[in-house]
């Protein structure tokens, strides 16, 4: 982890924390999150470029959480989800604006820029993304 001074620095230069940022395989057409450097499929033979999700897509599984790790205690409990985005990947997020009754395999939602948690020792707040019900 780098000094607490840089952190903020660090964090921001995630790109697929703050902006759904992956890759595709200009030679297959699969697409990656987060990004990689090598295309499993075409291996050395395959050429990655860095791509911009859109950032809708619908639950493929959900569940609960009862549990929360450290520093998640004060939003218990809460969704989370695997989302398959639209263009075929699969991430782990949290679905917010929801409730439980309201969650099914298959709902579509899209992405939005929410806090994370708040910093402990550090005193950061850290932001990145979440899933949120689309209107349709």
């Amino acid at each position: 982890m780098p000094h607490s001074k840089s952190l903020a620095s660090y964090w921001r230069r995630i790109p697929q924390w703050y902006r759904l940022e992956g890759a595709k395989c200009d030679s297959c057409g699969e697409y990656y999150f987060p990004q990689r450097s090598l295309c499993p499929d075409c291996r050395r033979h395959g050429k990655l470029s860095m791509y911009k999700f859109k950032g809708t897509g619908s639950i493929y599984s959900f569940t609960e959480v009862h549990a929360p790790p450290t520093g998640f205690e004060l939003q218990q409990p809460y969704m989370m989800a695997i989302v398959q985005l639209d263009e075929g990947p699969k991430l782990t997020a949290q679905i917010v604006d929801c409730k439980k009754e309201e969650m099914h395999i298959g709902k579509r939602v899209e992405v939005t820029f929410r806090k994370i948690r708040d910093g402990e020792e550090d005193g950061i707040i850290q932001y990145g993304y979440k899933f949120k019900p689309t209107e349709n």
